[in-house]
């Protein structure tokens, strides 16, 4: 009777196991208190319980899942310097829910007690490598906190790769953490093996050959033999992507290929782009009517790499011809020589003028950021002005011809070149002609433009931006209209139509010896691209004293593929009539 008694109550106590298991009940919220927003994302992603919040699971599961949220969270606090906090896991159960409070106090973080840090063998006499070295965080009396210590650690790692020590790995790599006294001890050393050296490069252009092969040869700056450097290949890609030629460019050392001398030879494997680049298109403009745009640009004329444009802008009171070859350049400076030769008409309700200008230039890229273009000019003008009394009367034209040297200097430093969050751009123009030497006056001119750039936050940018030109001349009434500075539109001051600002003759702008305008603009973008705008502009094209003009406005913005699409609408403040004008710009201009 006994055992009979016994296996009923073994019977009935699995019975209610079973049924306990079959239970469910539905995990609510998890709450994580006493850490800073980083850490207490790192916990909330380590612990098993908050990946099942919302879903219904068994007492048994629930039990495991609180018990491991103690070790789960200790050990998502590791990576920050933390190894002995003190947690405390609390549940609270009404109507089938549970939630779940872990309280944690961090307590005192792990700091470094030892740091040996070294490079042995040919690295260790590398100048860059111990400036990376110095720079290795944490240090000594620092919280060992592993976010920088991996990233310093990889840093170096990388850093030997691009410096030619393929053969470099670590021969100690040891952290030990001692709880008791909160101190972290911390041997990496490598060794660096010999430094390899820059080998042959090969160019290959596949499934076509369309430039010859002694061009892109020039582009290979450095001696066979040299130390082996990755930003030198940085460098290589750079000029033949400014060429323009390919589609797609691969670099790829072969250090497992070096010779005895531990030459590394280089493969680079070209895809030609398309031989043409054709654009058309539709515009208005209130002042130039409808139009179109045409145009083609031959990437690759011939085997030598010359460059070919044709482009013609048509609208009914504007219209512009353009015609320009290139040809590559190596001597000093990567570049090109350039010609061009542009020729306008304009017929507008105040202006009816003709040019036709030769420009032949030479641009080189100084460094990284900074590109340089020095060119001559031979411009010759036909301009007069619509008499406002008497819009039949026959126009009295004045015409001017100018020959002169210009430079200009264009830096961009930024992030981004299509939406840039951090960094400047900007240009400057020197021109100068002399009266009797090709030109009808004496003039000289500079011309500065620059753009700042700040992101704050993610979503949030700030854009500051300025504008100053001078010109020195005794007769601006010589000059032509294209050598004068205007105010106002899309990228001078908003608020005002093209060209508003400035000295006029009755209702129409005639240009100004000086300009200068300036502006700031905050933006904010939501996650899907799209965001919003406000801006201030402000500043005067003039003669002898600046008519100030300002302009506020709000307005839309796309983060487009292209760069940002820009759909202000703006209003003048220095007339109360003044009215609203809208403005459409797309891309950035530095």
């Amino acid at each position: 009777m006994q055992g009979r008694h016994l296996s009923i109550a073994l019977a009935a106590t699995l019975s209610l196991t079973a049924a306990g298991a079959a239970q469910a009940i539905q995990v609510g919220e998890v709450e994580i208190r006493g850490l800073d927003d980083e850490m207490e994302e790192n916990v909330r992603v380590s612990l098993s319980l908050a990946d099942m919040r919302g879903e219904d699971i068994s007492f048994r599961r629930l039990r495991y899942m609180i018990g491991a949220a103690e070790a789960e969270a200790r050990e998502a606090l590791e990576p920050f310097g933390y190894y002995s906090p003190q947690i405390q896991v609390e549940q609270s159960r009404a109507n089938g829910q549970v939630d779940v409070i872990v309280s944690v106090d961090a307590g005192e973080p792990v700091r470094i007690r030892n740091a040996d840090v070294a490079i042995i063998g040919a690295g260790n006499r590398d100048r860059y490598l111990a400036r990376d070295l110095d720079g290795f965080i944490p240090g000594p009396g620092e919280v060992f906190d592993h976010r920088p210590y991996e990233a310093s650690k990889a840093r170096i790692s990388r850093r030997l790769a691009e410096r030619g020590y393929f053969d470099a790995d670590f021969s100690a790599r040891r952290v030990e953490v001692t709880r008791a006294t909160q101190a972290a001890d911390i041997e990496l050393v490598w060794t660096s093996g010999e430094r390899y050296n820059m080998g042959p490069t090969s160019f290959t252009q596949s499934p076509r050959e369309v430039v010859n092969q002694d061009l892109l040869e020039r582009l290979v700056y450095w001696e066979e033999g040299g130390y082996y450097h990755q930003g030198r290949l940085d460098r290589l890609r750079t000029s033949l992507q400014r060429l323009d030629y390919f589609g797609s460019i691969e670099i790829e050392p072969r250090p497992d290929d070096a010779d005895d001398d531990l030459r590394v030879p280089v493969d680079v494997r070209l895809t030609p782009a398309p031989r043409k680049i054709q654009t058309a298109g539709i515009s208005y403009g209130t002042d130039s009517g409808a139009g179109f745009r045409l145009g083609e640009e031959r990437r690759y004329v011939n085997r030598r790499g010359h460059k070919a444009l044709a482009q013609l802008d048509y609208a009914q009171k504007r219209k512009t011809l353009t015609l320009q070859y290139r040809i590559p350049a190596f001597a000093w400076y990567e570049g090109w020589y350039t010609v061009s030769l542009q020729a306008a008409d304009e017929q507008t309700r105040y202006i009816d003028a003709r040019k036709i200008e030769l420009v032949a230039s030479r641009n080189g890229q100084y460094s990284r950021h900074l590109n340089l273009v020095a060119s001559a000019h031979a411009l010759r003008e036909r301009w007069s002005y619509v008499d406002q009394d008497d819009p039949d009367r026959p126009p009295e034209y004045r015409y001017a011809t100018f020959t002169y040297p210009s430079l200009r200097a264009e830096y961009v430093n930024v992030d981004d070149q299509l939406f840039p969050r951090s960094g400047i751009g900007g240009s400057i123009v020197l021109r100068s002609g002399l009266e009797g030497v090709g030109s009808d006056a004496n003039f000289a001119q500079v011309h500065a433009r620059a753009s700042w750039y700040r992101g704050i936050g993610e979503r949030h940018r700030l854009i500051v931006r300025g504008e100053a030109g001078h010109t020195y001349t005794d007769a601006l009434v010589d000059m032509p209209p294209s050598l004068r500075f205007y105010a106002g539109g899309d990228r001078s001051i908003r608020g005002y139509d093209w060209r508003e600002v400035g000295p006029r003759l009755g209702d129409y702008a005639v240009g100004a010896k000086h300009v200068f305008t300036g502006s700031v603009e905050y933006e904010h973008y939501f996650q899907s691209g799209f965001g919003f705008a406000v801006f201030a502009d402000s500043g005067s094209a003039f003669n002898d004293s600046p008519d100030w003009r300002t302009g506020v406005g709000v307005g839309l913005r796309w983060a487009s593929p292209v760069g940002p699409l820009r759909l202000d609408i703006a209003r003048g403040l220095d007339d109360p009539d003044s009215p609203f004008t809208l403005h459409l710009d797309i891309g950035t201009a530095f």
